[in-house]
C-alpha cells in the first residue's frame, strides 16, 4: 500500500464544490488520510484566464502509477473535464504528486511530478499535509522546496488560503 498524494484545481463554474465532488469520486481509490486547505492563485504557465481554487489530498492504494493514472483520468472525464490547450481553464484537474517514496517515470506520468518543486500553489497545501515528505530526486523536504521557489521568484503573488476542504 502506497501513500498517494494528489493535487486538485479547479477555476471554471463553482470551484469550491467541483474540488468537493472530486473529493467524493476519488474516495474509491482508497481511503483518504488527509486534506488541506483550499487556496485561491494565479492562474500558472497560461495568464489571462480566471483565478484557481488549488487543494492537496493524500490516500492510501494498492493501486499501481498506470492504474491510478487512468482512474484519475476518468474522475476528471466523468466530471465534465475535456481536452483544450496546456494549461488552460478547466472545471477540474487532478495530478498525480507523490505515491510515497516511488519514483516513476514514463512519457505519460513522471512521479514525483515533474513540476512539483515549482509549483508554489501545489506546495502550500503539500506542505499542510505532508510537511515531513522528501523528494527522492532533491533531498528536499516540502517546505525547504517552498522556501527555495520562493527565493527564485520573491515577488510572486503568494496563494491565499480560503477554506478547510
Amino acid at each position: 500500500m502506497a501513500t498517494v498524494a494528489l493535487g486538485l484545481g479547479s477555476n471554471l463554474g463553482n470551484r469550491l464544490v467541483n474540488l468537493r465532488e472530486a473529493v467524493e469520486r476519488l474516495r474509491p481509490l482508497g481511503p483518504i488520510i488527509a486534506k488541506s486547505d483550499v487556496f485561491e492563485t494565479e492562474p500558472w504557465g497560461l495568464k489571462g484566464q480566471p483565478c484557481f481554487l488549488n487543494a492537496c489530498l493524500t490516500l492510501e492504494t494498492f493501486l499501481e502509477p498506470l492504474e491510478l493514472l487512468a482512474l484519475v483520468k476518468t474522475v476528471e472525464q466523468d466530471m465534465g473535464r475535456r481536452t483544450t490547450i496546456r494549461w488552460g481553464a478547466r472545471n477540474i484537474d487532478i495530478d498525480i504528486l507523490l505515491m510515497g517514496e516511488r519514483g516513476f517515470d514514463t512519457e505519460t506520468l513522471q512521479i514525483p511530478h515533474a513540476n512539483l518543486p515549482n509549483r508554489e500553489f501545489v506546495l502550500m497545501p503539500l506542505m499542510q499535509i505532508l510537511p515531513d515528505w522528501r523528494h527522492p530526486k532533491l533531498g528536499l523536504t516540502v517546505p525547504e522546496m517552498l522556501r527555495a521557489l520562493r527565493m527564485l521568484e520573491p515577488n510572486a503573488p503568494s496563494p491565499i488560503r480560503i477554506i478547510m476542504l
